[in-house]
Order: structure tokens, then C-alpha cells, then sequence
């Protein structure tokens, strides 16, 4: 009774992200949360929704961890939010220097904002207030096709998924776009590159790419060596590179950070979602100290970064961050990852027995396949919503399906997980 009254009450006043809301009246369940712990979530009737995809990439350690609960609450006690300009406190001064000493030793400073979006927008800002503190003019950005960088404008300028960006096109900035390299297929994608680059070097300020993965992209995987040999021919032409790490980074794709598994170093790297373990929004853009000096003048020269947000270097968030970092220090994620992995992906091989299922494919902790033959029909809603009834929290992008557990995920749980696709997967006829 609880749970239909708060259903109600919700339709009655909010309005949810990334979700056409007439689907509520007879396709989407809406269901009302009363706590969670681990891997699960439970109803008000005691249901339990095994989290498939870390509520939105962001749980990296599960739900109530009892060691970031500490931490929040030790850092509660003691300071909450203070204002960012003029002022600092101990949690981000501590993460700031963590997070460089796990940083390769070319970054030197973090900015920080408080989404993926933001980092993002912060990152085009300061592409372009550098290149104009060296002298040039240059005004466009350069995406892959099938990006997806968040949807604040600047944001969804550098991102190529209708969806999201056709509506808005008329007041979007203006970027150049190449194609998108797919696995080892990544002649065709540098091609592109390397032309733009020799046309258009003089406007183009900066390539932006999430490394390894375009995750709201259906998942597309792609090979490290496209990251490394267009790193290679931006610098070379003298293009900032930005790494969107907000989904792949943590771990998510098997190293710490993504960009390690390629051999090359971008000149922004933004970092959000797995950061504080999926408790407190935070992000942070970490840049070279180079692209810091030429900012670093006398105020009357005029050169100052003006970014900001009220919640800036949020201290209980810090605190989350610092809490991640310590469990990934002392339960050596990393290496269990590799295993666990390696695990779900030898299970995940039967469902190649579906003629429905196609480019099974994982990257890290990333695993995904894509439902063929069903084009003009949402498939994708039909495992959703059959997954719910297994107890099952799963957000298929169209018709790709996709894992991005929590850390925490047992193999016996991962195992249940596959039993359940396979269930829901077998009655589908292509």
C-alpha cells in the first residue's frame, strides 16, 4: 500500500531523467526504493533488485558500504561545505594528491565540479581559454560519431546519439565529427582523422573520446591502438586531447584508468560517476601544470579560469572519494576484477546458443551483446521489464543489453545473472 502511494505521489509531482514519461501509464514500472545494501535494492514489499549496472555506472562497492558509511560520517561530525574561492579543507587536498600520485606524472592540477556534464563542460572552457592565452583562434571541437558526452550543451555539441542532440541542434556549437572506429577496425577512423586534422588543423582546438569504450554509445569497444595513433597525430598537429574517463574510469575497464591500457597521455582527463563509490555527486577535470601556467598572471592581465559551482570541492563528497580510494588500495580491486571478469566472461559464452544474440563482446568489468533482428520493436524494454520480475535491475540501451556490476558481485550472483538472460532470452524469436 506504501509503495502505490509514493508511485502516486511521485507521477503527482517530478518529473525523471532520460525517461519519456507516458511510458509510466502501461510500459515502465515506477518502483519505489525503501533501502538497499550491496548489490541489491529493495521494494517496500521486500523485493530485491540485484543491481546490475552500479545504479548508473556509479556503485562501484556496493550500496551502504559499511566503510564509506564511516567515513561520511566521520567527515559529517566535523565539516560539511564551505565555499571553494579563498578556502580549502583537508578530504581535498588529500584526494587531489592521491589522485595525481595514480596519475601518470604529466597532470598536475584538478579542477573540480560536481557531474560528468560539468567536467566536460569545464574541459572544453579551458581547451579553448588556452589555446586563445597561446595566440590562436581556433573555434571547433572534433568527436567521434556515436559519442556521448552528457547533455548540457556544450556537452551534447560533442556527443552524435539523436536522441539526445537532434532536438537541439539548432543552438548547439558548432564540431567536426569522424567515424567511429569499431574493435580492431580502426584504418578507416584514423583516415578521417588525419585528413581534418591536415584540413582544418588551424580551427580545431581539441579531440574529445572516451578511451576504450563508448559506453552510452550501446557500448561500442574499440582497440587501445586507435587511442594511441590518434593521440599521437592530434599532438603532432598540435590539438588538445580530452579523455572523457567519467563511465570507464575506477577500474571499469580493467586498469585503473583507461588511457593506461593505451600507451599515450591526454591533455584533459575528466573523472566523475565511480568516484565516490555512487554516494555524492563530484567530479574533477586534472590537467598538466602547463595548461595551469599559462592561466597564472596578475589579475589585471586578465587571464583567470572562471568556472564555478556553489557545491565546489564539496568536503563530505571528498570524504567518499578518499573512502574508494582506500578500499581500492586495500582490497586490491584491480586484480580481483581481472578474475571475476575473466569469470563472467567464460559463463556469458552460452549465450551464443541464441541466434538473436549478437557482438558478445567485455571490456574490464563491462560486458554487453546486442539483440539482432528486433529493429523496430523495444526489445531491449522486454528484458527490462522480465528482468524486474527475476529481481533483476537491468537499463538495456535500445536493443544493446549490457553488466556493469559493482565491484562487489559475487559469481554466484553473476551466474544467476546469466541464468536469468537466459530465461528471459530463450522464448525471442528473430
Amino acid at each position: 500500500m506504501e509503495s502505490k502511494m509514493l508511485k502516486e505521489l511521485d507521477l503527482s509531482c517530478i518529473w525523471h531523467p532520460c525517461t519519456q514519461m507516458h511510458d509510466h501509464e502501461n510500459n515502465i514500472p515506477l518502483i519505489p526504493i525503501k533501502r538497499a545494501q550491496g548489490v541489491y535494492l529493495y521494494d517496500f514489499e521486500e523485493k530485491a533488485y540485484l543491481d546490475c549496472i552500479s545504479s548508473w555506472w556509479v556503485n562501484l562497492f556496493g550500496h551502504c558500504n559499511p566503510y564509506i558509511n564511516a567515513k561520511l560520517k566521520e567527515q559529517l561530525d566535523s565539516l560539511e561545505h564551505i565555499i571553494f574561492a579563498g578556502f580549502t579543507h583537508k578530504p581535498i587536498i588529500d584526494l587531489s594528491r592521491r589522485l595525481l600520485g595514480l596519475l601518470d606524472s604529466n597532470f598536475g592540477k584538478c579542477f573540480y565540479a560536481d557531474n560528468g556534464s560539468s567536467a566536460i563542460e569545464v574541459a572544453l572552457k579551458m581547451a579553448f581559454h588556452a589555446s586563445t592565452l597561446k595566440g590562436e583562434k581556433k573555434n571547433k571541437f572534433l568527436c567521434l560519431e556515436n559519442a556521448y558526452h552528457g547533455e548540457t550543451i556544450g556537452a551534447l555539441s560533442v556527443g552524435d546519439i539523436g536522441i539526445y542532440t537532434e532536438v537541439y541542434a539548432p543552438i548547439l556549437l558548432e564540431t567536426l565529427k569522424i567515424k567511429a572506429p569499431v574493435g580492431e577496425d580502426i584504418d578507416a577512423s584514423l583516415e578521417a582523422l588525419k585528413i581534418l586534422l591536415t584540413t582544418q588543423k588551424d580551427s580545431i582546438i581539441a579531440f574529445v573520446l572516451e578511451p576504450l569504450i563508448q559506453c552510452a554509445g550501446n557500448m561500442n569497444m574499440y582497440s587501445p591502438r586507435f587511442v594511441k595513433e590518434a593521440v599521437k597525430l592530434c599532438h603532432s598537429f598540435g590539438v588538445y586531447v580530452i579523455f572523457d574517463e567519467i563511465a570507464v574510469g575506477f577500474g571499469r575497464t580493467g586498469s585503473m584508468f583507461a588511457y593506461e591500457q593505451c600507451g599515450v597521455v591526454p591533455d584533459f582527463l575528466c573523472l566523475s560517476k565511480g568516484i565516490t563509490g555512487g554516494y555524492l555527486p563530484l567530479s574533477v577535470l586534472v590537467t598538466s601544470n602547463a595548461i595551469y601556467d599559462l592561466f597564472y598572471a596578475p589579475y589585471a592581465e586578465n587571464k583567470a579560469f572562471l568556472h564555478s559551482h556553489s557545491y565546489t570541492g564539496n568536503a563530505l563528497a571528498c570524504a567518499c572519494a578518499n573512502a574508494v580510494l582506500d578500499i581500492f588500495e586495500r582490497d586490491d580491486v584491480i586484480a580481483k576484477n581481472a578474475e571475476l571478469s575473466t569469470f563472467i566472461w567464460e559463463k556469458m559464452q552460452i549465450l551464443r546458443e541464441f541466434n538473436c544474440i549478437g557482438n558478445l563482446r567485455y571490456q574490464g568489468m563491462v560486458f554487453a551483446f546486442d539483440l539482432i533482428g528486433f529493429e523496430r520493436e523495444r526489445k531491449g524494454l522486454e528484458v527490462f521489464n522480465k528482468g524486474l520480475e527475476k529481481g533483476l535491475l537491468l537499463r538495456p540501451l535500445g536493443n544493446t543489453i549490457y553488466l556493469m556490476p559493482p565491484y562487489i558481485l559475487t559469481k554466484d550472483e553473476a551466474l544467476y545473472i546469466l541464468d536469468s538472460l537466459c530465461a528471459i532470452i530463450k522464448d525471442f524469436k528473430a
